[in-house]
């Protein structure tokens, strides 16, 4: 029933008859509308032709659990970057409403405003996209482990229990997006740090000298990396500033 009704307040939000929607997904209006009065439970296949023809996900209609959407990820992003939906829209040309549905799962964008999106929070499009799950857990207790907290120690920091953390770490849960920034905040680090893909560090390792990549593998360096990864835009823009100020001192 819940799912007949969230079909139904999409299609009237939306403008359309049961026969404009029905036609739309390439199924007869008697069906939808015993879909949407709770009578008929649709398949997955039909569920995918009905969201298909409101433009939202399917995770709107079966919202699965634990779980960090796109639209998740683009408003953690732009927060971190310091960025308010207005800014935001400015910068891509996006209308705010159409950015604020995106950002609560709403509509699903397509391929194209997603790289305007990426383009303008100065991200690879990778890091929206890409799903999140395989990687989560084993970053997660390499910083834990780094910094020399157990899985008790941490959760009573992050206000989880170590059966979560235990989970999260075994790939057995995806954590929510309220979980992560919780874990993070423990942690002192920028959720995005838990986010981003493997594959995207370990190519921009490649692309350093062995001197950089030993340096990088020292673990006060580390910590130091990560303070600054929680940095917002104006702060990293101060400490680059303050670096650059400190190398022309010492060449003098």
């Amino acid at each position: 029933m819940e799912i007949g009704f969230t079909i139904r307040r999409f299609r009237e939000e939306r403008g359309y008859t049961l026969d404009d929607l029905a036609g739309r997904a390439g199924i007869s209006p008697s069906y939808l509308s015993e879909i949407e009065r709770g009578h008929k439970r649709p398949s997955l296949k039909t569920l995918d032709k009905i969201c298909t023809a409101l433009n939202i996900p399917r995770e709107t209609l079966i919202p699965a659990e634990n779980s960090v959407g796109l639209g998740d990820k683009i408003r953690m992003v732009r927060q971190e970057k310091g960025l308010s939906l207005k800014d935001l829209s400015a910068k891509t040309g996006i209308s705010f409403t159409y950015l604020s549905e995106i950002e609560r799962g709403v509509l699903h964008p397509a391929a194209d405003t997603l790289s305007k999106i990426a383009a303008a929070l100065e991200v690879p499009l990778s890091l929206l996209v890409s799903h999140t799950e395989n990687w989560i857990g084993k970053k997660l207790k390499e910083v834990r482990e780094s910094l020399g907290l157990t899985q008790s120690a941490l959760a009573a920091e992050a206000g989880l229990s170590p059966a979560m953390i235990g989970q999260i770490e075994a790939g057995k849960v995806q954590p929510s997006l309220n979980t992560i920034e919780k874990i993070a905040r423990a942690l002192g680090i920028s959720p995005c740090y838990l986010l981003i893909a493997r594959d995207q560090l370990e190519e921009m390792l490649a692309s350093m000298g062995p001197d950089l990549r030993e340096l990088l593998l020292n673990r006060d360096v580390q910590a130091v990396l990560r303070q600054i990864c929680y940095l917002n835009e104006k702060q990293l823009r101060f400490l680059l500033k303050f670096i650059e100020v400190f190398k022309q001192a010492q060449l003098e």
